[in-house]
């Protein structure tokens, strides 16, 4: 009997975050399937440390952005900074960025901008974006329209929109991403879309440390709990588990074309 585990990617983490040690981080993930993960910058002064993660990891990519809700400092990235500092290999996507009225009122245009900034420098250097969006949906499609995210794509991560916004963003070439909230009990409108996007435009991420998937609700988030969410996606869509993880690693490195596979981790360093 065939008891290896179908490879699957984590397409957004957090691994700076994660308290538990690196190494036993990503033995598990390894156990669990997990070939590779994208971890994600949300900031510049902890953009060096996700990039050296890329650099000490064959397996581990990462991007380059602000998170909307980041604070605004004086040394905000323009253009030609964020494509500057994804000019390296190691970098795969421009994000994650977005717009996100959940946790923030008030005068919000610097999002706006920040946004605008970050899709050009996509554009510019030819790199997928990672979107956030939070009660903005309008707005974010709105933006990545005017500003012709189309030439590039990306991902809508931890989607949690309806599926009119799913629609409009995989009519711009975007990925739609599941993370752990789409197994908890109470998401029924999400469940709904995920049984609609069309298997070719699937990625599945843990956003960890947060979000866990049930079985591990309320527990920190890591890379290997992607497994949960693939084999709960996979039976709400009635399909295979094993042709889910095909199609959403497939998907992965199709979007994220620099992202060369690796051989996944084996061992501590």
């Amino acid at each position: 009997m065939n008891n290896v585990l179908p490879q699957l990617v984590d397409s957004h983490c957090h691994l700076p975050l994660i308290e538990r040690h690196l190494d036993d981080v990503l033995e598990t993930a390894s156990a669990q399937g997990v070939s590779h993960m994208l971890c994600v910058s949300v900031d510049l002064p902890s953009f060096p440390g996700v990039l050296a993660l890329a650099h000490r990891y064959s397996h581990i990519f990462a991007s380059v952005g602000v998170h909307p809700d980041s604070p605004v400092r004086a040394d905000e990235p323009d253009v030609a900074t964020l494509v500057a500092l994804a000019a390296d290999p190691r970098i795969v996507a421009i994000g994650e960025s977005g717009l996100d009225y959940y946790r923030s009122s008030g005068d919000l245009s610097y999002q706006h901008q920040r946004f605008r900034t970050h899709i050009a420098a996509a554009v510019a250097c030819g790199k997928p974006l990672i979107v956030h969006t939070r009660e903005a949906a309008a707005d974010t499609i709105r933006l990545l329209r005017e500003e012709g995210a189309e030439r590039v794509g990306g991902v809508m991560h931890c989607f949690v929109e309806d599926w009119a916004t799913a629609a409009a963003a995989m009519e711009l070439g975007f990925y739609i991403s599941f993370s752990g909230i789409v197994t908890f009990k109470n998401a029924t409108a999400l469940q709904a879309v995920a049984r609609e996007v069309p298997l070719e435009r699937l990625l599945v991420e843990t956003d960890a440390p947060w979000l866990a998937p049930v079985p591990k609700r309320g527990k920190p988030n890591e890379p290997a709990f992607v497994r949960h969410t693939a084999a709960f996606l996979a039976q709400l869509r009635g399909e295979d588990e094993p042709d889910l993880a095909h199609a959403t690693t497939r998907n992965f490195f199709e979007l994220f074309r620099s992202a060369l596979p690796a051989q996944s981790f084996s061992g501590r360093t």
